[in-house]
């Protein structure tokens, strides 16, 4: 969280200290400088939408004054909607409409469950990428995340996604591979949750420009930049994640699978489990595949029983988003 200042408190100096040239004899301190003022466009599918919303103001931070934008063309149930029609702003509009009137400092762009083979194909692209547009031409400092980040660089360099043989999901040791302030304090190798299933070349993503400031041995580029025209930051894990985050999406896959809407289970998400919630998530998966059935559901062993190993990504987490909001916090006090 950015430190604005101590609350300005009544001067009480001796005669000789004031200043005498000040207005009333008194030298007032400098203006507290306005919070900051971020966008939050929120394009989770709506089992994840609250959830995802939260994980990013804790993120954000207290001190800065968060808005909340969804896109009109992701799918939404009632409840979901319900709760976008109270604390989301403009949901009639153009997104890029609501937030040109918005006074945004910087923007956050989040993913969104994958469903479309291409993703020039997904119903919610052209919104997304006039958002895109809108964020470069006006260069306000924007942050996109996972499959929003996808559609960033393809939308604007024609960078394609690939689709991986098999989903990435876990916690993976990500290395910085440049100096950046936005990992001014960090480690040099940090864990961070990644869970999809597509990824973006690193060649790819140099050849057109852009500088990668993190990447993993085990699941390719983690965080890049785009060095030129407007800022903008790129991650393609969840540095946001929750500490349970990840166990829930396996259940909500395993889930799938027993009720036959997907062919095979999912693999358990790597390096995140403890060795006992391991043992025993093997073994129901053993039965799954044996006796598949939605009668299973009853069977599948608790949150209690199956503890994720504690969210070591946390702290470097906050870091990232401490260090960015600093170079936006820099950027309003130079445009002042």
């Amino acid at each position: 969280m950015l430190d604005y200042g101590t609350p300005i408190q009544p001067v009480s100096l001796p005669a000789a200290e004031l200043d005498l040239g000040a207005v009333g004899g008194i030298a007032w301190p400098e203006p507290v400088q306005r919070r900051l003022r971020v966008g939050l466009l929120n394009n989770m599918p709506d089992s994840a939408l609250v959830q995802t919303e939260r994980q990013f103001r804790r993120l954000i931070g207290p001190g800065v004054e968060l808005r909340l934008f969804s896109l009109d063309t992701v799918p939404r149930g009632p409840l979901a909607r319900a709760h976008l029609d109270r604390f989301y702003e403009a949901r009639g509009a153009l997104a890029q409409d609501a937030l040109a009137g918005a006074g945004l400092d910087a923007l956050v762009v989040t993913g969104a469950e994958p469903k479309a083979k291409r993703l020039s194909d997904e119903p919610f692209f052209p919104a997304l990428a006039a958002v895109v547009d809108w964020a470069d031409a006006s260069g306000v400092p924007t942050l996109f995340s996972c499959l929003a980040a996808h559609a960033a660089v393809l939308h604007l360099d024609g960078v394609e996604r690939r689709p991986l043989p098999t989903k990435h999901s876990g916690i993976y040791a990500c290395t910085a591979v440049a100096h950046h302030p936005l990992l001014a304090g960090m480690p040099a190798s940090v864990p961070v949750p990644h869970s999809r299933w597509n990824d973006l070349s690193e060649q790819a993503l140099t050849d057109r420009g852009y500088r990668v400031l993190r990447r993993s041995e085990q699941v390719g580029v983690d965080l890049f930049i785009r060095e030129r025209g407007a800022s903008m930051v790129f991650l393609q894990g969840h540095p946001e994640y929750d500490g349970d985050t990840l166990a829930r999406e396996y259940r909500r896959d395993i889930g799938r699978f027993l009720d036959g809407e997907r062919d095979t289970p999912p693999a358990l998400p790597e390096n995140y489990y403890v060795d006992e919630a391991v043992l025993r998530l093997d073994a129901f998966a053993a039965v799954a595949r044996a006796y598949r059935s939605p009668a299973l559901h009853a069977d599948f062993p608790t949150m209690a029983e199956t503890l994720p190993r504690p969210a070591a990504w946390s702290e470097a987490a906050t870091g990232l988003f401490r260090n960015w909001l600093a170079l936006v916090s820099d950027r309003v006090a130079l445009a002042a």
